[in-house]
């Protein structure tokens, strides 16, 4: 990468400054949702036909029946085809029931391996810690699975799993996934062409660590495959997934047209401009069409949050940075006189809209939690100005000097505070004070987001010009290659979800409906940067996903 003088563009700066350039491409998507139309007769058709719908899955759902599997069967079903959101109450209700009256259904039962790993693994994913000794009879004298199991594709499939729902000390868990992906891929070649495709699909994206809405879609198609679907839950389902892509299509189409009107790309021609892109990440955190308000906070404050990351990463001279960021912290108007012009552009933007939140807010008498979105705003100032600090002294700091601020220059604390704004009276000050202590649940969706970021775009930014990633900082701390310091982001991100898993539970003090977003925003990391930098590079690995949610309806 060459470095480059830039003295146009309206950017009055200090004359003569070698500057750099990210190089980035520009997005392939540039104004294809500006002239979306929201269909407003197809919304309403998918409405009414969801509204006769459901009331017939709801039937399906809350009828009487002693079956418990079927029960549990029928709510993963609905949780995999990505409609659970609709039965929220009664699913609740239904498995605070059966845990409360046989909470040791599968201690006393003789149910199969497929049953029992199915029934462990749903009750987790809704916060129940349901203990893992029900795997203890499926092992032989010596303590090892019984190798019959790997007769049962299926059985071995459910395991599989279930197993990543385990917390630190379940080594059973631990064991259960080691033996079934042992198997998994041979048992594929022996199974139905759909069982094969599952167990493909499964090795993949593991169920529980996918997002939601590319997990739905998947969903889908397999429940279509199966002869024994029920044919209304899947017409519910794909008329639900339709209906609510047509919503992100109305809410990517304003948000391009708000992009569009800052004139980003003319300010800022230095950095990325993914607005497409930033709302795959809102919509993985918030897949519920309720909280549209919540997916356009995140993404106007991540897009605006991009730009503040090239300006610190790419283009502010030090001097520059110190005094935005010094102005940041004092969150006046009148900081706009030290700052050069296009910093200016810069900070203006960012005032405007918090000033336009605390307007919104209020109307609702809850102006004054916009404090908190604030403080996690000048927080990620700070983080940026030490990692170009770091930079400018070509310092490689220790791991965990690195990670005590890298945590933060991700920006999650930031994203999620700001969605917090948008998703009403259950995130008060008691909830975002808790959010803003970091709590263990954000501190592993950070690490994992951080040190997957790390894994697959630090060679790319080192030939550009960055600050020490994770990987430069643990090979420099312990001597030790780039394939050892894989194998530690490997173990640190399997901590990280055992962390997060042990959070999410009903024994944490927040809301489910809170800790979802942060757990997905783990997901969402996977999603991007599984086999590279998919929000800096999209037209590579992410393109699909955004084609898939985005613009391919389900016939």
């Amino acid at each position: 990468m060459l470095p480059c003088v830039l003295t146009d563009f309206n950017m009055t700066t200090q004359p003569d400054v070698i500057r750099r350039s990210g190089n980035f491409s520009p997005s392939i998507w540039k104004d294809h949702f500006v002239s979306f139309s929201f269909a407003d007769t197809a919304f309403e058709s998918y409405g009414k036909q969801i509204e006769m719908l459901k009331e017939r899955v709801k039937n399906m759902l809350i009828a009487s029946t002693s079956d418990v599997v079927h029960h549990v069967s029928l709510i993963d079903l609905l949780c995999r085809l990505g409609v659970s959101y609709h039965f929220q109450s009664e699913i609740e209700e239904q498995l605070q029931h059966i845990f409360d009256a046989q909470p040791n259904l599968l201690d006393t039962s003789d149910y199969e391996l497929y049953t029992v790993a199915l029934v462990f693994r749903v009750f987790r994913q809704h916060g129940y810690k349901m203990t893992c000794g029900v795997f203890e009879k499926f092992k032989d004298n010596s303590g090892k699975f019984k190798e019959a199991l790997t007769a049962d594709p299926k059985g071995m499939l459910s395991l599989y799993e279930a197993s990543y729902l385990g917390m630190h000390g379940e080594d059973i868990l631990d064991e259960a996934l080691a033996f079934t992906l042992a198997h998994l891929e041979s048992l594929a070649g022996i199974s139905s062409p759909l069982l094969r495709k599952q167990i493909s699909n499964a090795r993949l994206w593991p169920y529980h660590r996918c997002t939601p809405r590319i997990a739905a879609k998947q969903g889908i198609s397999f429940y279509e495959e199966d002869e024994s679907h029920n044919e209304t839950v899947l017409q519910f389902a794909k008329i639900d997934f339709n209906r609510v892509q047509l919503l992100y299509q109305h809410e990517l189409s304003q948000l391009t047209r708000w992009y569009k009107e800052l004139n980003a790309e003319a300010q800022f021609p230095y950095a990325r401009h993914r607005i497409v892109e930033v709302h795959v990440w809102s919509c993985g955190m918030y897949i519920e069409p309720q909280y549209t308000y919540a997916r356009i906070l995140i993404s106007k404050v991540t897009a605006i949050t991009t730009l503040l990351d090239d300006t610190y990463d790419i283009y502010g001279t030090i001097e520059e940075l110190d005094r935005f960021t010094d102005a940041i912290q004092r969150w006046d108007p009148s900081a706009l006189d030290q700052l050069p012009e296009y910093m200016k552009f810069l900070y203006g933007i960012i005032l405007d809209l918090f000033d336009e939140l605390g307007r919104e807010l209020s109307k609702e008498g809850r102006a004054d939690i916009v404090y908190y979105a604030r403080e996690a705003m000048k927080g990620q100032a700070r983080a940026y100005n030490l990692e170009a600090q770091w930079f400018s002294k070509s310092y490689v700091p220790p791991v965990e000097e690195y990670l005590s601020n890298a945590l933060i220059s991700i920006s999650l604390v930031l994203m999620t505070a700001t969605s917090y704004l948008g998703m009403g009276e259950i995130a008060g000050i008691k909830e975002f004070e808790w959010l803003l202590q970091r709590p263990k649940l954000l501190r592993a969706a950070e690490a994992a987001g951080r040190i997957m970021n790390d894994q697959v775009s630090h060679m790319m930014e080192q030939e550009r010009g960055h600050v020490a990633s994770f990987v430069e900082c643990y090979m420099k701390q312990y001597r030790v290659s780039e394939e050892e310091v894989n194998k530690e982001i490997d173990k640190r991100i399997t901590n990280a979800w055992k962390d997060a898993n042990e959070e999410c539970t009903k024994s944490t003090p927040i809301s489910m409906d809170l800790m979802m977003p942060i757990l997905n925003a783990i997901r969402m990391a996977d999603l991007i940067y599984k086999y590279d930098d998919g929000f800096t590079t999209s037209e590579k690995s992410l393109n699909v996903h955004i084609l898939s949610l985005f613009i391919n309806q389900i016939p």
